[in-house]
């Protein structure tokens, strides 16, 4: 009743109204009347439907219609409603804009396609893996900008449970994995995942497992070979058993190393590891170290020291003498009989630099970036001829990392190689003022 209440009473009125003017000036004069009432009720509703139409078009432009009666509560509750539905359509936009600033910023590029395998939207991260923009290729068929075979076959598939992984069609170094996820009625989204670094951490894991097969495997078939030999031939003249002694030596010798340096880089690459500081004499562990250069060399290499700095280093006396042993052991191994070695420690740019200079054989500028990686030889046969256990720049890289220093190797084949252990002006200390000798490890314990 709360709404026919006004328009009844308005009726009654106009009726009572023209019965007495029926009564009092007869029936013309009603119907006049009534007639002038039924134009005027027409020409406000048709003003009032101006009103609303105009509004209507331009809500955010025309301010609301302002009425009384029937029209203004009419006015009124679309008034109300327009103000509910720009808060519901604020907090949508609102809600929107949020997705799609989450979805702008995942890493992983990401593409709605319609049921058709139209595009409807993508991410930037979409450009930088497939190519793909959201302004230029909207409403574009998928397979047409992206033809590879093997990722059209994926798509006509429409298998969800299945990763393709694939080169990225706009740059081939790297290895995307591919997935569609259904979603709403008919829409699928096109998810790319960046797993370059995952391919190559499983390559390496490959290699390595494959690598350490292969390192131990030599000797293993050495040393077994020989002890088959000793139990088949148990009476060999003593000069003949004793190389094959001497070579069984040589080779669960080389073992050994490779299991300790394995052990050493486990150790260096655990969380729990954790670095103990402690003044180092770097100018005295160099003449340690040029001590064991010529005790490997064996008089085949002249070894020179150059000392231009008084700094101690802050650091892990085992740690650093690992790595910096391995420098100098490997310049010993891949020198010529008659090349000369030196190491020196100086400062240069406010860093501490030992470096070991050599005059070998030199390495091409292709293979220097992959020189610290594990069991990377650029002579295979070489290396192994030298005993290398292909660990040993790998130590001294981790073993640099740790003290946030770096690893720096200039060459010219033909003619020579410098490697340098670059430390941080933080790591270098003056010496202690009651700076007492520390005695330093047997060459047998550089590498642990």
């Amino acid at each position: 009743m709360g709404f026919w209440w006004r328009p009844l009473s308005v009726l009654a009125s106009v009726m009572l109204v023209a019965l007495i003017l029926w009564a009092g000036s007869g029936w013309v004069a009603a119907l006049g009347f009534l007639a002038g009432v039924q134009a005027f009720v027409m020409l406000r509703r048709l003003w009032q439907e101006f009103r609303l139409a105009r509004w209507l078009e331009n809500p955010d432009e025309v301010d609301p219609p302002d009425a009384t009666g029937t029209w203004g509560d009419i006015f009124y509750r679309l008034q109300k409603l327009q103000k509910r539905q720009k808060a519901s359509r604020g907090e949508l936009t609102s809600a929107l804009e949020q997705f799609e600033h989450a979805a702008m910023a995942v890493p992983d590029g990401m593409v709605i396609l319609n049921r058709s395998d139209q595009i409807e939207w993508c991410n930037p991260a979409s450009r930088k893996f497939l190519g793909l923009d959201s302004e230029r290729d909207r409403g574009q068929f998928v397979r047409y900008l992206l033809r590879q075979a093997h990722f059209l076959d994926f798509l006509d598939a429409a298998d969800y449970s299945r990763r393709l992984v694939c080169k990225s069609p706009i740059n081939r170094e790297l290895t995307l994995s591919l997935q569609l996820v259904p979603f709403g009625a008919s829409q699928k989204l096109l998810v790319a995942r960046d797993i370059t670094d995952l391919e190559r951490v499983d390559a390496m894991r490959r290699d390595f497992i494959a690598n350490v097969s292969h390192e131990l495997r030599t000797p293993l078939t050495v040393v077994g070979g020989f002890v088959e030999t000793l139990a088949d031939a148990p009476d060999l003249p003593p000069g003949e058993s004793r190389r094959y002694f001497d070579l069984m030596l040589d080779h669960t010798r080389r073992m050994q190393h490779l299991l300790d340096d394995l052990l050493t880089l486990s150790r260096l690459e655990s969380a729990e590891h954790t670095l103990n500081d402690e003044p180092v004499n770097v100018s005295e562990l160099a003449q340690v170290l040029k001590g064991e250069a010529e005790s490997l060399s064996r008089g085949r290499h002249r070894v020179n020291l150059e000392v231009g700095s008084s700094a101690w280093l802050k650091g892990n006396l085992q740690e650093i003498r690992s790595a910096l042993g391995n420098m100098v052991s490997n310049a010993v191994r891949y020198t010529p009989d008659g090349g000369e070695i030196t190491l020196a420690w100086r400062e240069r740019n406010g860093e501490g630099v030992f470096s070991v200079t050599d005059t070998g054989e030199g390495i091409a500028a292709e293979h220097i970036p992959r020189l610290t990686e594990r069991f990377y030889r650029v002579d295979r046969s070489r290396s192994r001829e030298t005993g290398g256990t292909g660990l040993g720049l790998a130590i001294v890289k981790h073993v640099l990392t740790r003290h946030g220093a770096r690893l720096d190797v200039q060459s010219i084949p033909g003619k020579g190689s410098t490697f340098s252990a670059l430390f941080p002006a933080q790591r270098l200390m003056a010496a202690p003022p009651s700076a007492t000798v520390i005695p330093f490890p047997a060459q047998g314990q550089a590498a642990g």
